[in-house]
């Protein structure tokens, strides 16, 4: 498990403001919001990311049956706050086997869904085709969020990326059969919204999809 943050963008090393440069800087990518080391699943560390987020931290609210909350981290530090945040569940699939989603949202740019995703970025672009239907929809906050599938993605899993409260959601499922999931009238939830609630969250090991 990493302890240095990275860059959300490829996950490289960064360097931390000094002299030269007042932003994170990755070699690669230039100015970043360094994604801060995952740590494992608490209530806890839930309400760390949570207290810092200037984005959602969206959660499924109430979980899929025999779903656990299995990780969160954010990309920001003390001086922007969260500027994205990805929190990840794991849970029986409907179809059988093991499914596990990360849920990502973040500020045009920051980069980190893309790179869960598989996929160029940092911004989904021209891969929304807001001229045709979504794929399928949930509510996010209470609103309808209509999410588009993104068919670039790798094969190994199912990317589907849309737009709530101004800012990007993605939703990136592993296996990619294990994506019927989101068409089962997911309901997410703020967890800054949350309160109390937030601390009844039935917690599993570490998610591996956060490392990667």
């Amino acid at each position: 498990m990493r302890g240095e943050p990275s860059c959300p963008k490829c996950g490289g090393r960064v360097r931390a403001p000094g002299l030269f440069a007042d932003t994170w800087q990755c070699g690669v990518h230039g100015a970043v919001y360094p994604l801060q080391p995952v740590i494992p699943p608490s209530v806890e560390a839930l309400s760390v990311v949570v207290h810092r987020a200037r984005v959602p931290v969206w959660m499924p609210w109430p979980l899929p049956v025999g779903w656990l909350f299995t990780g969160v981290a954010y990309a920001g530090d003390d001086r922007s706050g969260g500027r994205a945040t990805v929190v990840a569940c794991s849970g029986p699939g409907p179809l059988g086997g093991m499914g596990e989603l990360l849920l990502v949202a973040e500020e045009l740019g920051v980069g980190l869904g893309a790179r869960y995703a598989g996929i160029e970025g940092p911004d989904p672009g021209a891969r929304i085709r807001v001229d045709e239907p979504p794929q399928t929809k949930l509510l996010a906050a209470g609103r309808p969020t209509p999410l588009w599938l993104v068919p670039e993605a790798p094969q190994d899993r199912a990317v589907f990326v849309g737009e709530a409260l101004g800012l990007w959601l993605w939703a990136i499922v592993w296996p990619e059969r294990a994506g019927v999931v989101l068409y089962d009238e997911l309901v997410l939830t703020d967890l800054r919204d949350a309160g109390a609630e937030a601390e009844l969250l039935p917690c599993g090991a570490l998610s591996p999809r956060l490392l990667s």
